[in-house]
């Protein structure tokens, strides 16, 4: 091997050893960051939750705190939220994948989608104020129609993804055998990619659960035990937006890390839930 040849060699291994460096330190640098956060958060947090903390409401006669209603307005709002965006937005990429013909059409579709999924979610609270809040009263279920309105491009585009991964000879074999193009979508096509559209809807949950700018707008902020349908009609404080009031109005910082630990580890729940069932359904589809 001639010298020019060993110096050309030498840079080559060099320029990578650098490359293979920045990569391991942008990933120490990565993870570090969520350690940190995670361990920040759960000693701030976790010596504050108690049983009577999430198992109450609050009262001022008493001067207690609970969020157990936050923790029902929560449920109540995700469940009504994910209610109205799966049957749009599965229905939405079905239709965009099967049956759409006009390409350009399709094309528009899908960037307006795009664009719909970067506007700040602080926009989408404005306007559910004065769409839905103006409708429905200041509610979760307001809150909720927002919601669902935010994840709809998420939960079109992941089912869409998913019906594109089902190979084309499934359909090319139902229709040969003499089935109709919705029997097809219904009996092989959406059997086949359940486990990309189930794991696309996890994921906007827990978006859902992070959420608080667009509710800060269109829930309100009681703290009021109610029942489903009585919650959903009235004024209702989340975690998140409960998290902002003790931390921002109240000031009681020990409730807000304790709120934060209890959201932490249920959007660390909701990632791992959706992690599992996608290789669950996978697993199934293939056996």
């Amino acid at each position: 091997m001639t010298l020019e040849k060993r110096r050309l060699l030498g840079r080559r291994q060099l320029t990578a050893a650098l490359w293979r460096g920045a990569m391991l330190a942008a990933t120490a640098i990565t993870c570090s960051l969520a350690l940190f956060i995670v361990i920040y958060v759960s000693f701030k947090g976790l010596p504050h939750i108690t049983w009577r903390l999430v198992s109450t409401a609050p009262s001022h006669l008493q001067r207690t705190i609970g969020i157990l209603p936050d923790i029902l307005n929560t449920v109540y709002i995700i469940f009504a939220a994910v209610t109205a965006v799966l049957p749009i937005g599965a229905g939405a990429a079905v239709y965009l994948t099967e049956y759409a013909e006009n390409k350009k059409m399709v094309a528009v579709i899908e960037y307006a989608a795009e664009t719909l999924a970067g506007i700040p979610s602080v926009i989408y609270g404005l306007v559910g104020m004065l769409v839905f809040s103006g409708t429905f009263g200041t509610s979760l279920l307001s809150g909720a129609l927002t919601l669902a309105v935010m994840n709809l491009p998420t939960v079109m585009r992941t089912t869409q993804e998913s019906l594109k991964t089902v190979p084309q000879s499934y359909r090319e074999g139902a229709f040969g055998l003499g089935a109709g193009k919705w029997r097809v979508i219904r009996t092989v096509v959406l059997p086949g990619c359940s486990d990309g559209i189930i794991t696309g809807c996890i994921l906007a949950v827990g978006r859902m659960l992070g959420e608080s700018a667009a509710l800060l707008f269109t829930a309100g902020f009681a703290h009021v035990l109610n029942g489903f349908f009585d919650g959903l009609a009235g004024s209702g404080a989340t975690l998140t937006v409960a998290l902002y009031v003790y931390a921002k109005e109240r000031g009681d910082l020990e409730t807000a890390f304790a709120i934060a630990a209890i959201l932490m580890a249920l959007t660390l729940f909701v990632n791992m839930l959706a992690s599992f069932a996608g290789a669950f359904f996978k697993r199934r589809r293939e056996a």
